[in-house]
């Protein structure tokens, strides 16, 4: 009986190495940073870092727009409330026409006496 319990514990320990061999060969292909998920993992950590820096600049180019903004908004409400003045002057302004000129003196203003003098 003890020679059957050794050598199933020989093959049980064959067994254990052979499965560890196997693994061991499985993790360096999945670690290889040329092929594995160790490449993936490199090339997704250079895209973050990419992508960092791409939301940076979008992130400086919104507040600059939005400054941007905020400037020609403020321009744009001065300008209304002058057109709102001038709108409101205009209706001072009488809708009549005004009286037409007095026609030309048909006869001339200056005129020359003969060396008369009066």
């Amino acid at each position: 009986m003890d020679l059957i319990a050794d050598i199933l514990l020989v093959a049980g320990a064959l067994g254990a190495g052979l499965y560890c061999f196997v693994l061991s060969r499985r993790l360096t292909r999945f670690t290889d940073l040329e092929n594995g998920v160790g490449a993936a993992v490199a090339v997704l950590s250079s895209q973050v870092t990419e992508l960092q820096s791409a939301l940076e600049d979008a992130r400086k180019t919104a507040n600059h727009s939005s400054d941007t903004l905020e400037a020609v908004t403020e321009r744009a409400e001065q300008a209304s409330k002058k057109l709102e003045i001038m709108v409101a002057a205009l209706h001072d302004v009488p809708s009549e026409p005004p009286p037409p000129a007095p026609p030309p003196p048909s006869e001339p203003v200056f005129s020359r006496h003969s060396g008369e003098l009066r």
